[in-house]
């Protein structure tokens, strides 16, 4: 990784309260590393240089890590190349991540970067979240189940509720929402609440961002 390139990951991840160590900073430069050379025979994410993962992937994975606790059971919903679940798994070894995609290259990249990393405590699985033997095995199991640039609000928060606990959290990561979309997707779903709303600028960027935060009933 760049030196500009590495400032950047470990500036920018002040912002969302994480000190990164040495160890943690290693880990993202194999991990870029790995990327951009899986990235070169298949399509694993349209961000190509180092700087645009960085900030794109890296950090923006990093910013939900405030609404994580310590052994927060998670599960990442189309985690794709591994964002957020591996880049949290990186700076908080107590989480407990299970990853889901159902694109195998992606879930093999994922398998992939576990090895690499020497990870424990996080899993990834071929699959959807819609899929009956899936959703039996992780029933009602999660504290916080996660997604980032995935579907619309109405359905994450259907494709999250039977693997969270009551009181568990839904928290979806997206790109900048008007009011009523927010609104619209809490139609018929009384077993949430929307518990809070968090808009930000992505560092280094003008990128604007939300988290929201829904607590299921």
């Amino acid at each position: 990784m760049e030196m500009e390139n590495r400032n950047l990951l470990i500036e920018g991840a002040k912002a969302f309260g994480v000190s990164l160590d040495e160890e943690a900073v290693k880990a993202f430069d194999l991990y870029l590393t790995e990327l951009l050379k899986w990235n070169q025979k298949m399509n694993l994410t349209a961000i190509r240089s180092e700087k645009g993962i960085v900030i794109k992937h890296f950090l923006d994975s990093l910013s939900v890590c405030p609404y994580l606790p310590k052994a927060t059971l998670i599960l990442d919903i189309g985690s794709g190349a591994g964002f957020p679940g591996i880049p949290l798994k990186i700076v908080d070894s107590t989480l407990s991540i299970t990853l889901i995609d159902s694109v195998l290259k992606k879930v093999d990249f994922q398998r992939h970067m576990i090895r690499k990393l020497g990870l424990t405590g996080v899993k990834a699985i071929h699959g959807r979240a819609q899929e009956k033997g899936i959703i039996r095995e992780f029933e009602n199991r999660f504290d916080r189940v996660i997604s980032r640039a995935f579907s619309d609000l109405q359905t994450i928060l259907h494709l999250a509720h039977p693997f969270l606990k009551n009181g568990g959290l839904a928290l979806a990561m997206k790109g900048e929402l008007k009011k009523e979309e927010v609104q619209s997707s809490l139609k018929g779903m009384a077993s949430y609440r929307l518990q809070e709303t968090i808009d930000f600028t992505l560092p280094y960027t003008s990128i604007k961002r939300t988290i929201l935060l829904f607590e299921k009933q």
